[in-house]
Formats: structure tokens, sequence, C-alpha cells
């Protein structure tokens, strides 16, 4: 029967005539993860201040709800209430929408700062790694000349 040959240690012998150094890896990852922190944060940021106006828009709604629901002694306080009612919703439509937009500009400004100094940090990592690359080959090369030689 045939020997079955060992696979992992040809790779392990094939990977280590060409070592690698993990640090630009690792650097990358953790440019990465703190980015990903960031932009998390900036989320949930967005999440509470728009749930707390959600939350305020829901209790002045009910409050002026409880106005309509409420026994009147005239027929034309019902359309009063009501239209009170509308004219309330309308201003607090107005309100709660120019603060949700707030909100969205916040985020957005937010999100591009980030994402620009995630690029510039990307780009100092990627221009380190090259650096590095470049040395140890120009050293290996070197190394491989005089041996040759």
């Amino acid at each position: 029967m045939a020997a079955n040959d060992d696979f992992t240690k040809m790779m392990k012998d094939m990977m280590g005539a060409f070592p690698v150094d993990m640090t630009a890896f690792q650097d990358g990852f953790k440019t990465n993860a703190s980015l990903g922190d960031k932009m998390s944060k900036v989320a949930i940021s967005a999440a509470e201040k728009s749930s707390e106006i959600s939350a305020k828009w829901t209790k002045e709604t009910l409050a002026k709800v409880s106005d309509i629901t409420a026994v009147k002694d005239e027929p034309t306080d019902y359309t009063k209430a009501l239209t009170d009612f509308a004219s309330a919703q309308a201003e607090f439509a107005a309100e709660n929408m120019a603060a949700f937009a707030e909100v969205a500009k916040t985020v957005q400004m937010e999100t591009v700062e980030l994402m620009l100094a995630a690029g510039k940090d990307m780009s100092e990592d990627v221009t380190a790694a090259a650096k590095k690359a470049t040395e140890e080959v120009t050293k290996a090369t070197k190394k491989a000349t005089a041996t040759a030689k």
C-alpha cells in the first residue's frame, strides 16, 4: 500500500519558508475593531435620543387625548377640543421632526468624521506595513544574492 504524505508537515515547511509578520494584520484588526466600537456608540446614542423624542411626543399626545375624551358641557366644546388637539398635533409633529432631523444630522457628521479618521489610520497602517515588507524583501534579496556568489 502506498504511504500517505504528511501534508501538515509539508504545509508547515512551506509556510516556514515564507515568514509573515502578523503585526500588520493585528494592527488592521485593532483599527477595524476601534472603528466598529465608535460607530456603535454613535448608533446607540442616536437610538437613545430618538427614543427620548418619541417618548416625549407620546406623552404629549396622550395628555391631549385625555382632553378630547373628557366630558364636555356643550357639543361645540367637543369640536373645539378636537380642533385644539389637531393644532397641537401639528405643532408637536413639527417640533419632533426637527428634533429627529437634528439627531440624523449629528449622526451623519459623526459618521463622516469617523470614516475620515479610519481612512487615515488604515492608510498609515498600510504604509507602515508596505515599508516594513519592502525592508524585509530587500534584506532577503541581499542575503540570497550574497549566498549565491
